[in-house]
């Protein structure tokens, strides 16, 4: 028996099973909203091209409007000024984008502080409790923040002063893209803190990991159903030739 003709029968006897981590994808979505002057992308809109009728009497079909950077997605190094010499969307090794999954778990700090940030000290504590993350390992960043994904008001929890989302210090971005992760997932609408425009550098993680050819994942749901470590994380971008980033399906493959 392969390698494949064990997880194959795993899946099919229960010993393992899919989960799905990705948000759906629909106008209502939350997408990041930048403050003016800059320029925000658009959400997700349908056009129909021809459904049952004299435009097309035997099928049904859309052209679809929306940014790269929309609903559960992958950032690409290219997206950032720092990655600008880096791997589009498209060029992405695929090894780079399977991995094992390893969850860390601040679901309590986030519930009484939503503008927690990863600091090196908890990233080094949980690698002395569960060991170091594996080589090309997604590092998924658990805060139960997808339980707000139907209200995007309270998605953003944004106020005078901006939104209010938890992410990483500058020096926990530094942390790492120094380590041996292939890309690090959240639950929130972007891989940064809602704060990070005010930090030295602004927006540390996009500037550090993806300058470190390090890959965003973002709006991930269902990720209290994955175990600290022994998951395995399937990303499917769309190979889009130049892509800054694409929406993307995403799996996990979990033991039962």
């Amino acid at each position: 028996m392969t390698v494949v003709d064990s997880l194959l029968s795993a899946l099919a006897t229960g010993e393992a099973r899919i989960v799905d981590l990705t948000a759906p994808l629909s106008p209502t979505t939350p997408v990041l909203q930048l403050p003016p002057p800059f320029a925000n992308t658009i959400p997700l809109s349908l056009e129909k091209v021809s459904d049952f009728d004299d435009d097309g009497p035997f099928w049904g079909w859309n052209n679809i409007h929306t940014g790269e950077h929309t609903g559960t997605h992958l950032d690409a190094p290219v997206h950032w000024a720092s990655g600008r010499e880096g791997h589009s969307v498209d060029t992405i090794p695929p090894a780079r984008l399977v991995g094992p999954a390893v969850v860390i778990d601040f679901s309590a700090e986030v519930a009484a502080d939503p503008d927690f940030l990863l600091e090196p000290e908890h990233l080094e504590k949980h690698v002395a409790d569960h060991g170091p993350f594996p080589e090309g390992a997604w590092l998924v960043f658990r805060t139960g923040w997808s339980a707000r994904g139907g209200d995007p008001e309270a998605f953003a929890n944004a106020d005078e002063n901006g939104p209010h989302t938890p992410g990483v210090s500058p020096a926990g971005a530094q942390w790492l893209a120094a380590s041996s992760i292939s890309g690090f997932a959240v639950e929130t609408v972007g891989i940064d803190a809602g704060q990070a425009g005010g930090m030295e550098p602004a927006f540390p993680v996009h500037y550090f990991l993806l300058g470190a050819d390090k890959y965003g994942l973002t709006q991930l749901q269902n990720v209290e159903a994955l175990p600290a470590t022994g998951a395995m994380l399937v990303v499917s971008p769309l190979p889009i030739v130049g892509g800054t980033g694409s929406p993307a399906r995403v799996f996990a493959i979990v033991p039962a």
